[in-house]
């Protein structure tokens, strides 16, 4: 079966990480374009306020959760895995080691395991979509927050192996890649961040389009078109962000 593209109007869906941030803004923007039922996951459910929406108690490191929401959300066609750690650390720093550890439960084996929950479901229900939230930390090593882009480079090929193996059963797997986003897993980052709502925006549209990958902010672009033209200078770039920080501790 070929995967189709999907309309957002009409479709069940499920945001993981959705009481807050990124996750808040995916949900309402699904409210606003018509989506049928909203399952809205959450470590503590009670911190989802939104009476339009089904809250789910769902941290995706936790196996039996991942389990009794796929057995609470049997309708669903559309998976919207956001819910991700960014905890800065230097691939080299005091800690990394946990830091990495703790990045690499939640961002690649919480997105594995809910995908291999959840794809039965969306293999019923016609075969549907989902949308992995990946970030330009996925293409480069960006040296402040090099353990976290470990884990999204994992992630990547957890997103790009999922679409090989979905195709068949007809259900799109679509990577969406970021720079810093205006949220506050990104608080502590000095750097320019993109709209949350500009960013689900671009990310529903490549939903509904059938695109594979979302470039979903000027960032994103700007580094994919780098990476594609210069990557030796991309490199280079790193070091030079590296040095400065050494020089300003």
């Amino acid at each position: 079966m070929e995967a189709s593209t999907m309309k957002i109007n009409g479709c069940t869906a499920l945001v993981t990480g959705a009481n807050r941030g990124l996750g808040l803004s995916f949900v309402e923007a699904l409210l606003a374009a018509g989506a049928a039922k909203i399952y809205a996951g959450a470590r503590d459910p009670s911190a989802i306020s939104n009476s339009h929406v089904v809250p789910i108690k769902l941290d995706i490191t936790d196996s039996a959760q991942i389990a009794a929401a796929a057995a609470n959300c049997t309708d669903l066609t559309l998976l919207i895995n956001n819910a991700g750690v960014l905890l800065n650390s230097p691939m080299l720093a005091t800690g990394s080691a946990n830091a990495m550890q703790r990045e690499f439960e939640v961002n690649v084996f919480g997105t594995l395991n809910m995908v291999m929950a959840f794809a039965p479901i969306l293999a019923a229900n016609g075969g549907g979509a989902i949308v992995n939230m990946l970030s330009i930390a996925s293409w480069i090593t960006s040296p402040l927050i090099a353990a976290y882009s470990a884990s999204k480079h994992a992630e990547l090929v957890v997103t790009n192996a999922a679409r090989i193996q979905l195709k068949s059963q007809g259900t799109r797997v679509l990577g969406a890649y970021v720079g810093y986003i205006d949220t506050e897993m990104a608080a502590q980052i000095d750097s320019a961040k993109s709209s949350p709502s500009d960013v689900v925006a671009r990310i529903l549209e490549g939903v509904e389009a059938g695109i594979d990958h979302v470039l979903a902010d000027a960032r994103a672009r700007e580094t994919w078109e780098a990476k594609c033209s210069d990557p030796t200078g991309l490199e280079a770039a790193m070091q030079v962000r590296w040095d400065q920080y050494q020089y300003q501790r």
